[in-house]
């Protein structure tokens, strides 16, 4: 049975069609808004896996260029295998939200896929790919516990727009993606303008309130076409395996989650389960798996008992305490700018590199080829968590890392006018207990400005964690990675001492009030206060010059007529000039020019030698020129490469001259003076104006 179903969003109509395409999936979903057109499909395997303790859910999203009828520029003219940073992050804004809403103990292999089948390059298809996912898993026998509905949104002169159009997000001071259930916000992301607490709190939940009507439609398909719904026995508990594990522990497990200390604390627990899992096989052989997940569960309760109840966490600090910042620049010798941010137990490397316009990014995508003279690269080796794995590029996680801080640090990036470098950041994490993203931002900063990069002011970050049991809630600040593992919150909030630059938030509970989302961003407001603070000891404002080994960049803008002059018959003089002085020059249909030189001194003498090449007559200034040509009426003289005046008969003495040879030949320097150049650009010299002048 074909059903559609069309709703009014943001002023325009969202259709939600099922039941004509992708019929053999266990679900599938037609979205459009304007002309963007997503299919999404979800499909289950038929017998659910065995032993295994995490929801097997994989979610891909694809952008196809057809959809805008375009040819990929690819070797092979087709998608790339590996997915686009825009359908990485796209996957994530999917998967975030739909993974802690199925139902309990459900193990089949389930797959989510969306594409991108029409695009109409102002609505993003990447907000239909989220509500395209949830319809397609709320239509299926699928056990998902939804609907959720996604929207985004923008501020834009004191008013938020619904599903801004990418013209207009090119004026918003806000792009926040919003994923939300009928009762709460589970998902949020995005970059903001340097807004305040509160205008991102209501810009939130205004994109709640906007999205009921989206989860409302998919209800009602439901209740229409929804298949009926996978029989799932949540797992069972072994009471008297929880019990004697719980007798076996107790006496370590107060030891295991006292310890500040990250290692220390995993070394206590490896040999707390090894002791419980010896045991538990001796009495009852092959209940030492089970035996083990009980053990994680155990550490997970007691330490939220601890922190609920006892108001004291792993490390002892007050819920809104930082751990001990240090934080130094200059750290690496020949980079040009880097930084070593460490915030307790998480530390991270960060270089700042300057280069050209011909470092730039080329970044081919649905909306046509794009340039990003700014780059952020997150690296999360192995060996920052003490484990061993394979090094294969950039994981998921990396990649959304990235692109975090790559929103917090862009809103206080200087215009390209004022500050022409093209700019990489790179963030190698050490070791990390806790948001090595927002150690990635404070250290980005910080190497931004060690780099003499103008930022309009510093940037920190901070990570915060809550944990509900019943009416108890606690907000945690800078939360440890054990913190973030047993909380129901986590929610990264970047800024200025102004306001608000990037925030990221995931809920593993239904969701959480407004009034709670609140305190949490007030009380990230104080810590990122202090913490800005402490960076502020390192370096306090950017250095007024870019280091010694940066490129220095130089900017002239010369008459678009004389572009030819620079570039020379097959680019032949502007090639030479790059081979003698070891620079780049760029030159645009504008007239400018960038020279990008290794010291300032080449840079003067290429600066000198372009301004030479193009530079244009003066009227009043005195040249001394080279005659070209001779005639009846006067002798035509080069007074600059290229240009050439006419010195008059008239003007050649001061006094009545019969032929122009008497008085210059061809080939013979002499000084004259430029008397008029009109509007075609002609040039009147003299040679009598200076002997009357004396010269």
């Amino acid at each position: 049975m074909v059903l559609r179903e069309e709703i009014e969003i943001g002023g325009r109509t969202l259709t939600i069609e099922t039941g004509r395409l992708a019929k053999q999936a266990n679900g599938s979903a037609l979205i459009t808004y304007g002309d963007t057109v997503v299919l999404v499909t979800a499909t289950a395997a038929k017998e659910a896996r065995e032993n295994v303790d995490f929801l097997p859910l994989t979610v891909e999203y694809q952008e196809r260029f057809y959809a805008v009828g375009r040819i990929p520029g690819s070797f092979f003219r087709r998608e790339i295998g590996r997915p686009t940073e825009k359908e990485t992050l796209t996957c994530r804004f999917i998967d975030r939200p739909l993974r802690p809403l199925f139902a309990d103990g459900y193990q089949h292999e389930t797959q989510v896929i969306g594409t991108v089948l029409s695009a109409d390059q102002q609505n993003d298809p990447d907000i239909l790919a989220i509500i395209g996912a949830s319809c397609a898993l709320t239509l299926s026998n699928i056990p998902f516990l939804g609907p959720i509905a996604g929207v985004r949104v923008g501020y834009m002169d004191g008013e938020y727009i619904l599903n801004p159009t990418k013209d207009q997000l090119g004026e918003s001071r806000m792009d926040l993606i919003i994923a939300g259930t009928k009762n709460a916000v589970v998902m949020v992301e995005g970059g903001i303008d340097n807004c305040s607490e509160a205008e991102v709190l209501n810009g939130i939940f205004f994109g709640h309130e906007a999205m009921q009507p989206i989860l409302e439609v998919q209800e009602k398909m439901r209740a229409a076409v929804g298949r009926p719904k996978m029989e799932i026995s949540p797992p069972e508990k072994n009471e008297d395996l929880e019990k004697r594990v719980a007798e076996i522990a107790a006496s370590d497990m107060g030891k295991v989650i006292t310890t500040s200390d990250k290692m220390e604390r995993g070394d206590l627990f490896d040999e707390l389960k090894a002791k419980v899992v010896d045991q538990i096989e001796e009495e009852s052989e092959g209940c030492g798996r089970e035996a083990k997940e009980i053990l994680y569960g155990l550490k997970k309760t007691m330490m939220r008992d601890r922190i609920v109840k006892d108001h004291a966490r792993i490390d002892g600090r007050k819920f809104d305490e930082i751990r001990p910042i240090t934080c130094s620049v200059s750290a690496l010798p020949r980079v040009h700018g880097s930084s070593l941010f460490t915030r307790g137990e998480t530390q991270a490397m960060v270089t700042a590199t300057l280069g050209s316009g011909d470092d730039e990014q080329r970044v081919e995508s649905l909306y046509g080829m794009s340039f990003r003279p700014f780059m952020l690269h997150y690296n999360f080796p192995p060996y920052c968590v003490g484990e061993v794995r394979f090094m294969r590029g950039p994981s998921r996680r990396d990649i959304g890392h990235g692109a975090l801080a790559t929103r917090a640090i862009k809103a206080v990036l200087p215009d390209s006018e004022k500050f022409p470098y093209t700019i990489r950041i790179v963030s190698e994490i050490m070791e990390s207990n806790g948001s090595s993203s927002m150690a990635t931002v404070c250290g980005g900063s910080l190497a931004l400005m060690d780099a003499g990069v103008p930022i309009k002011k510093p940037v920190a970050g901070v990570a915060m964690g809550l944990i509900k049991d019943g009416e108890e809630i606690v907000v945690l600040s800078d939360i440890l990675g054990d913190e973030d593992h047993l909380g129901d919150m986590d929610f990264k909030v970047t800024g200025t001492d102004e306001g608000i630059t990037a925030l990221q938030m995931d809920i593993k509970i239904e969701g959480v009030s407004k009034e709670i989302m609140s305190k949490a961003l007030e009380q990230a407001n104080a810590g990122r206060c202090h913490i800005l603070e402490e960076m502020d000891k390192a370096l306090s404002a950017p250095r007024t010059e870019v280091p010694e080994h940066a490129p220095k960049i130089f900017t002239l803008q010369i008459n678009t007529d004389r572009i030819r002059d620079i570039i020379g018959p097959g680019g032949k003089i502007i090639k030479g000039m790059t081979a003698e002085f070891g620079v780049k020059i760029d030159v645009d249909d504008s007239g400018k020019v960038m020279i990008f030189a290794p010291n300032g001194k080449v840079g003067d003498a290429v600066s000198d030698r372009i301004k030479s090449l193009t530079e244009e007559a003066e009227v009043g200034k005195i040249y001394t020129g080279t005659v070209q040509k001779i005639v009846d009426f006067g002798a035509f003289v080069q007074i600059l490469p290229g240009i050439d005046g006419l010195v008059h008969i008239s003007e050649l003495e001061n006094r009545r001259v019969n032929k122009v040879t008497d008085v210059l030949k061809e080939g013979e320097e002499v000084r004259v003076k430029v008397l008029a150049v009109d509007q075609r650009g002609k040039i009147r010299l003299s040679r009598k104006a200076l002997l009357e002048e004396g010269e």
